[in-house]
């Protein structure tokens, strides 16, 4: 198995050095050369099975010799362990042929654990096998980087630095990254929104001198091994629901459209999705985009739903190689345009080629609120504001096949937006309780690249070597 890169010129790499790289040296992303197919009989055959096992038959083709089958089943054990629910992704019913995937039951409330614990564990035992130290640095609004600082705290090995936008997350995502005492994690909080941290990320893995120097590795859904760890739910909701005998609907509230793609990767294999939609709010460029044909950027409008507040979609760049036939000169001419201009058009073909993969819908504050409320009187199921998005845009998209929307976040990351629409401030679990006495540790930077890898170099302990 081999990995590509969406613009075209970077070296095919196996996946260890992909997982490694993140961010291919052309700037693009790395993607399968093919895609692997699952039988339907071999789907079939996940039913029942402990999400583990689901998990290493979903991967294994994917990972080739980087791990033996003991290794890679013993690192999907280990990165499960610590997950609140037995069956750590459960399926609940919201309605006739409505359904609620939670993937909130990992370590830090998100669905961004079940690809951050599995790449910790990965991480952890390619670089205990090489003896090499790597520096990881990731954006986040919000909840990547306390999934990332939870699966890489404390290895002697790695140095993590997150940078989030500051007054931009909830506090309790912004305290589960700020509070972690390790030495080797470092909070930055900088000035501006998720795409100006996301900018920076990419700025410095395209200065080649220092991303060498540091050894930067990338654990944002830029990384091939965050998607590949969340086509896995795909495959056992649908399942679960009577795949692959019958098809199967998702609804995805994404910003940066890693989540959403996981699931395109897993209709590829041969899951039978009927429909994919992407549920925006009201930062809605991917909704616009599909309805229009134009990636147009336009300012951040902060929101109860802050990690899909974004304009720039990282993930979308795997989407538009895919529609553009794995055209990567194509794939080159539209990141520049948008780079240039903050805009680019998607091709006629293109466009149909990404309508006949995606649906897509747009919620506004109100209406997000409003889901919150009417679900819980509904149902008595409490939504975080970003899982409200997907169920309100989920509700205007049921058909005849059974429609699944991810519940991405605990409603208690998000304690105030929820309480202002239901009266019920929901509370953290146990392990979690004193999360607001833990004292924080957080560095402010400005919008500086310069500033910001000086201080890479400082904390890595690399300044003198200059």
């Amino acid at each position: 198995m081999h990995y590509i890169s969406t613009r075209g010129t970077a070296p095919a790499l196996d996946f260890e050095a992909t997982m490694l790289t993140g961010l291919a040296r052309d700037g693009g992303l790395y993607l399968p050369g093919t895609i692997p197919a699952m039988p339907a009989d071999e789907i079939a055959a996940l039913a029942g099975l402990p999400y583990e096992d689901a998990a290493f038959r979903v991967m294994r083709p994917f990972i080739g010799d980087a791990f033996t089958d003991g290794e890679f089943r013993g690192l999907i054990a280990a990165a499960y362990a610590d997950f609140g629910h037995p069956a750590r992704a459960p399926l609940k019913q919201l309605a006739p042929g409505h359904f609620l995937l939670e993937l909130f039951h990992g370590p830090t409330l998100a669905f961004k654990d079940f690809a951050m614990q599995l790449i910790g564990q990965l991480f952890q035992a390619s670089l205990k096998r090489s003896g090499e130290r790597v520096t990881i640095v990731g954006a986040t609004s919000g909840d990547t980087g306390s999934a990332a600082i939870e699966a890489f705290r404390g290895l002697a090995n790695v140095d993590v630095f997150i940078l989030f936008p500051h007054g931009r997350v909830s506090e309790v995502q912004r305290r589960q990254m700020t509070t972690p005492a390790d030495a080797n994690v470092h909070a930055l909080a900088i000035e501006g929104d998720f795409d100006t941290c996301q900018a920076l990320v990419k700025d410095m893995f395209n200065d080649f001198a220092f991303r060498d120097r540091v050894r930067l590795a990338g654990v944002n859904s830029i990384n091939w091994a965050r998607v590949l760890a969340q086509v896995v739910y795909y495959f056992t909701a649908a399942v679960a629901l009577g795949a692959p005998h019958r098809p199967v609907a998702f609804t995805v509230p994404t910003g940066n459209f890693g989540d959403v793609f996981a699931g395109h990767i897993a209709r590829a294999m041969g899951l039978p999705i009927e429909r994919l939609v992407i549920a925006t709010n009201q930062n809605d460029i991917l909704h616009r985009c599909l309805a229009t044909g134009e990636y147009r950027t336009e300012a951040v409008l902060p929101s109860i739903s802050p990690s899909m507040d974004i304009q720039v979609s990282s993930n979308f760049e795997r989407a538009l190689f895919e529609a553009y036939g794995r055209d990567g000169a194509a794939v080159v001419q539209l990141m520049e345009e948008l780079k240039s201009t903050g805009r680019f058009t998607v091709s006629q073909g293109a466009l149909e080629a990404l309508r006949e993969t995606y649906a897509s819908g747009r919620v506004g504050e109100a209406e997000t609120s409003a889901t919150i409320a009417r679900t819980l009187r509904a149902t008595g199921e409490l939504l975080c504001p970003h899982s409200a998005v997907g169920v309100a845009v989920a509700e205007a998209h049921l058909g005849a096949v059974p429609m699944v929307t991810l519940a991405t976040a605990h409603p208690a990351k998000f304690p105030d937006a929820v309480e202002e629409a239901t009266g019920i401030r929901p509370a953290l679990p146990a392990r979690m309780a004193d999360l607001f006495d833990r004292p924080e540790r957080v560095t402010r930077l400005e919008n500086d690249r310069a500033a910001l890898q000086a201080l890479i170099l400082e904390r890595s302990g690399l300044e003198a070597t200059a």
